[in-house]
């Protein structure tokens, strides 16, 4: 380490000999004013900004730089003069009821001159002046610090602001529900209007709804009395044919009546025929007369005819023709179903 040597002979030693001969001079000349200058507080030339609830340190120092340990040095708030903060001797003394717990005056830099106090959780109150005073075997010492706290969150309100900004807000608050009420009842006006457009309207469209009714009820009746003339010409149309029906009834009863007879007359010519086709006219001298009976009686003397007819034996070779046997199948068939 190097040796420390006194800042004249350095000078000496470092410099030209007019110079280092100013250079004393001029030390010797500070050194001197030093010892006999008079003490001051010195402070800062700006004012100290905190927020509500922040910690602030409020700033002084002696000068020329002395241990301010055995001094008596107090805080006063020049607003309302009151004692912020008391050190003498190192103790505390009494202070105002405000700032009761909430300074400090640091001893770590009393020995340099440093008159540092310490103030807590400050508040909108706290804003203003402070004097950092010092006495010593000389008289007092002083400087100013000025403090300014703000708070974000609060302002200062007046009355009449208040009253006004009420005042306005009402007037506001009125304003809107007059044009709401405004807007509302006219808004009822143009529905009470369509209303009554409609109502006017309503007798018209009812009068034509009643006649297009009346029409088409007159077409109905029309259609309806169509309807039951159809249904009377229907229902006699029904009853002609019914008695058609019945003419048809008896006629057909007195065909088939017609038909029997003439299948029976059918039945006796055949059944003649055929007994005539049998009978030998030259070997029955007593046929004109039979025949005659027959044709006045039909049925009663068909028996009695068919019985008049000779035997198979007493027939000639001709009676056994193929059309002879034909023939009595014929009369076979017509006597069985007699």
């Amino acid at each position: 380490m190097p040796a420390l040597f006194p800042l004249p002979t350095l000078l000496r030693a470092t410099a030209p000999p007019e110079r280092t001969a100013r250079r004393s001079a001029l030390l010797s000349f500070s050194f001197l004013e030093l010892l006999f200058a008079k003490l001051r507080v010195v402070a800062l030339n700006f004012p100290v900004t905190a927020t509500v609830g922040q910690d602030v340190v409020l700033h002084c120092h002696l000068s020329p730089c002395k241990d301010a340990r055995s001094l008596d040095i107090r805080w006063i708030q020049h607003r309302s003069s009151g004692l912020v903060h008391h050190y003498q001797n190192g103790e505390d003394l009494e202070q105002m009821e405000e700032y009761k717990g909430r300074t400090e005056l640091l001893r770590d830099g009393l020995s340099d001159g440093n008159l540092y106090l310490h103030i807590t959780a400050v508040s909108s109150s706290d804003s203003g002046s402070y004097m950092c005073t010092v006495q010593d075997d000389g008289g007092y010492v002083e400087a100013m610090v000025n403090l300014q706290v703000s708070d974000p969150f609060s302002h200062i309100v007046h009355p009449w602001k208040v009253a006004l900004a009420v005042v306005l807000t009402l007037l506001f608050a009125s304003f809107v529900i007059i044009v709401f009420l405004h807007r509302m009842q006219a808004a009822q006006t143009k529905n009470l209007k369509i209303k009554d457009a409609v109502l006017e309207e309503l007798p018209v469209i009812l009068v034509k709804k009643i006649e297009e009714f009346e029409k088409e009820n007159s077409q109905l009746k029309k259609q309806v009395a169509e309807l039951v003339e159809q249904i009377e010409e229907f229902e006699k149309e029904n009853s002609q044919l019914k008695e058609h029906y019945m003419k048809m009834v008896l006629s057909a009863a007195d065909l088939k009546k017609q038909v029997a007879e003439l299948e029976e007359k059918v039945f006796l010519q055949e059944a003649l025929s055929a007994a005539i086709l049998e009978i030998k006219i030259e070997n029955q001298p007593h046929f004109p007369k039979l025949l005659s009976n027959v044709n006045s009686k039909y049925k009663k003397h068909c028996f009695f005819m068919v019985a008049l007819i000779p035997p198979a034996q007493s027939l000639p070779p001709s009676a056994f023709r193929e059309d002879a046997i034909e023939d009595n199948s014929i009369k076979d068939r017509s006597i069985c179903s007699l």
